[in-house]
C-alpha cells in the first residue's frame, strides 16, 4: 500500500490515482495540476482536453518567471500562462485512471471532485553535454510524482433551527445594565 500525503475524509466515496517518476517537467506539471484542483471530474477532463488541443492555457502563478502572456489567461485573472500539452496528457491519464477505480467501486462518476492532487520533484536523471575545452558539463531532467484524490460530493443538509436559549448574565454585567438605566 503506497502512502499518500492526506487522506480523504470518507476513504469509502473516494478514489485515488498516482504517477511515480513520470517523465514530465516538474514545474509544468505542478501548474497542470493545481489548475484542475476542486474542479468535477468531468470538467477536469474537458479543460486538460482543450489545454492539448491548444483552446484554453494552464495559468502559471508559482513558476512564472519568463513564461510568455496570453489572452487566454485572462479567464483565471491572470495574464502568463503555458500550453504544457505532455503534463496534461499525463494529468488526463490520471484522471481516467481515477475514474477507472471509482467505477470498480461503484462511485458516482457524475458527482467527483479533485478533493486533492499534489505534485512533487521526483530524483532527476543525469546524462552529460560536453562543452567547450574537454570539459563536461550536466544534462539533467527533472521528472515528477503525482498523487490525485477523487471525491463524492456530499449533499448538504439543512441544519435544523436550535431555539433561542435565554442569555446568561453575570453578576457584574447585571449591576451595569442596571446603572445605563437608572
Amino acid at each position: 500500500m503506497v502512502k499518500y500525503s492526506r487522506e480523504a475524509a470518507n476513504p469509502t466515496k473516494a478514489c485515488k490515482a498516482q504517477g511515480v517518476d513520470l517523465r514530465v517537467h516538474y514545474k509544468n506539471t505542478y501548474e497542470t495540476a493545481q489548475a484542475i484542483k476542486g474542479m468535477t471530474l468531468k470538467t477536469a477532463q474537458a479543460y486538460m482536453q482543450d489545454v492539448c488541443e491548444k483552446k484554453r492555457c494552464i495559468p502559471f502563478r508559482k513558476y512564472k518567471g519568463t513564461i510568455g502572456r496570453t489572452p487566454q489567461a485572462k479567464e483565471f485573472k491572470m495574464s502568463q500562462g503555458r500550453w504544457p500539452v505532455k503534463s496534461a496528457k499525463i494529468v488526463l491519464g490520471l484522471l481516467r485512471n481515477a475514474e477507472a477505480n471509482a467505477e470498480f467501486k461503484n462511485l458516482d462518476t457524475e458527482n467527483l471532485y479533485v478533493y486533492h492532487v499534489q505534485v512533487n520533484a521526483a530524483q532527476q536523471g543525469r546524462r552529460r553535454t560536453y562543452r567547450a575545452h574537454g570539459r563536461i558539463g550536466p544534462y539533467m531532467n527533472c521528472p515528477a510524482h503525482v498523487e490525485l484524490i477523487l471525491q463524492e460530493k456530499e449533499e448538504s443538509v439543512e441544519k435544523p433551527e436550535e431555539e433561542e436559549k435565554p442569555k446568561k448574565f453575570t453578576k457584574k454585567q447585571l449591576a451595569m445594565r442596571r446603572l445605563k438605566v437608572g
